[in-house]
């Protein structure tokens, strides 16, 4: 064993000095070779830096906690903008409130429409198209010709459709960031996307801070990811601990009944936990 211990330390001491030693030797015989081995040198680290910060494909983890991160900022943002479509069109059209309850197809309606008297020069069909129901399309056409609204402006109905059209958009674009999301998580994390789903095993997986966070912690840090607010006020006050986090969104849990809950998210902590593991090794 006292051989061995020597042996290391002699390589050890090689490992350090020799570039030094030979770099010396080769300079004071040919200071060209000198400044050549210390260049080998430093290009034999920039590759090894290289390699151990280099981009891995397997593990694009980054990908998915900043397009969840993006998603939850879209959706605040763009319920602000529909509820600021609703106000403004309200002024004009005040029944379609009660009627589109949808905020994607308010917004679309605004912006395809503008002004309620064009809802009668629009065809049954195309208006049963755009708010997806034959009903609604009839309640619509008699509630316009009995509208209590104030007239629309032709500089206001410009503006309030490029506006509408600028939050369809975000919606378009919201609807694409999810199918992006979709397929990073399962060439990512299929076992934990299988058992969760994208959205709330994305969400487990940004709040961990990346795959291989997850993977490190425990069934039971896993089962409170999200509840740390709650877990210290219980901790504080000596009351009990929350049984969930974020896990609460997921099928399993919604499914159980209520005495079980608790039982289910335990177990399905557990099951996050060996998911991650498999993803990540």
């Amino acid at each position: 064993m006292l051989q061995d211990e020597n042996t290391a330390e002699v390589f050890r001491a090689i490992r350090i000095h020799l570039a030094k030693f030979l770099a010396d030797n080769l300079e004071g015989q040919d200071g060209a070779r000198g400044k050549q081995v210390a260049q080998a040198n430093l290009g034999l680290g920039h590759a090894l830096a290289r390699k151990n910060i280099k981009f891995d494909e397997k593990r694009q983890d980054k990908g998915i906690i900043n397009s969840y991160s993006l998603l939850e900022q879209m959706e605040k943002n763009l319920n602000t903008f529909a509820m600021r479509v609703k106000e403004w069109y309200a002024w004009h059209f005040p029944e379609l409130n009660r009627l589109l309850a949808d905020n994607e197809s308010y917004v679309k309606f605004v912006m395809t429409v503008g002004h309620r008297d064009n809802v009668g020069q629009m065809s049954d069909e195309d208006l049963e198209t755009l708010v997806g129901d034959a009903d609604l399309a009839v309640q619509i056409k008699e509630r316009v010709k009995t509208s209590m609204g104030n007239d629309l402006l032709e500089v206001d109905e410009e503006n309030l459709k490029a506006f509408a059209e600028y939050t369809a958009q975000h919606y378009d674009f919201k609807k694409e960031l999810q199918g992006y999301l979709r397929g990073v998580m399962e060439g990512v994390a299929p076992n934990l996307t299988e058992l969760l789903g994208e959205t709330v095993g994305a969400k487990i997986l940004t709040q961990a801070g990346g795959l291989t966070n997850l993977s490190k912690l425990p069934a039971s840090t896993i089962q409170i990811l999200g509840a740390e607010k709650a877990l210290f006020r219980a901790l504080k006050t000596k009351s009990a601990t929350p049984k969930y986090g974020h896990l609460y969104n997921s099928t399993f849990i919604g499914k159980a009944k209520t005495g079980d809950k608790g039982k289910v998210s335990r177990c399905l902590a557990n099951k996050c936990a060996l998911a991650s593991r498999f993803d990540h090794f």
